[in-house]
């Protein structure tokens, strides 16, 4: 697999990134149009299938890319890299792909489907996420392991859960789940309406939840650093756009948001 790493991106001041203009779990559809106008502007349509977890800051960059390209219609297909990298070896177009881990970018690319080399464009942790008051009284990763406590992580097929075996691993501690969750954004409902005590979800959706949840760091999520790679896709039917997009979460602005959403410049 062709996989390089971003290097970290000195931070410069973010462009204005204008509101979501619509759903974070838009359904794809196919790209039209042609690639960019006579007068160098991006047109048609941008299909981007990106992990769950990318949902607040990817709607941004689209709203940004559209701003800058008004012809140009950005759609989102958020949802666990698994089933994203699924999709696309199935058939279903798509532009861009973005995953939550190495792992599912591999599946993409052993089917020789990517369009450019993926590049790892940012990390991310997990972190316990609770809800507000933390009526659970839950104290740290070791409650995971408790049978009376009401429980969500992500399915081990997706990025989220298996970054979670791999700190229940580290940490000596065999996980008592309620529930497996298709994704990270799931596990974070679950918390939000308050139907579980806790669940491991990534440092950047307890951020973005705001007074939603209350988080909880714990030592073991350094064993579990999840990298996230980002590629073009062979079948694009809008490649000028899609590299657009790209190029744009690895510029300085991309990088600061996100940033500012709590996810992580790439390590190496």
């Amino acid at each position: 697999m062709r996989l390089r790493a971003l290097p970290a991106l000195a931070v410069a001041g973010l462009l204005a990134l204008t509101a979501c203009g619509g759903g974070s779990s838009d359904t794809a559809s196919t790209s039209s149009a042609a690639s960019s106008s006579g007068g160098g502007e991006l047109t048609g349509t941008l299909t981007v299938f990106a992990a769950a977890s990318l949902t607040d800051v990817f709607t941004e960059l689209g709203d940004q890319l559209m701003a800058e390209n008004p012809d140009l219609q950005v759609t989102f297909n958020f949802a666990g890299s698994s089933a994203l990298a699924t999709q696309i070896t199935q058939g279903a177009p798509a532009d861009v792909f973005a995953s939550a881990n190495r792992e599912q970018m591999t599946v993409v690319t052993d089917a020789s489907l990517d369009g450019s080399d993926p590049t790892v464009f940012t990390e991310n942790v997990l972190e316990i996420a609770v809800p507000p008051g933390n009526p659970g009284g839950i104290t740290g990763l070791a409650d995971f392991g408790d049978a009376d406590r009401t429980i969500a992580i992500c399915a081990p097929d997706v990025p989220c859960g298996a970054a979670a075996e791999q700190v229940f691993t580290a940490a000596g501690i065999t996980a008592q789940p309620d529930t497996l969750e298709e994704d990270v954004r799931a596990a974070l409902t679950k918390v939000e309406l308050g139907e579980v005590d806790a669940a491991l979800v990534y440092a950047s959706d307890v951020q973005g939840a705001g007074d939603g949840v209350e988080g909880i760091e714990f030592p073991e999520a350094e064993d579990a650093v999840n990298e996230y790679p980002i590629c073009t896709l062979t079948g694009s039917q809008n490649p000028a756009a899609a590299q657009a997009f790209v190029d744009l979460v690895e510029s300085d602005a991309g990088q600061q948001a996100l940033t500012d959403a709590g996810f992580r410049s790439p390590s190496s």
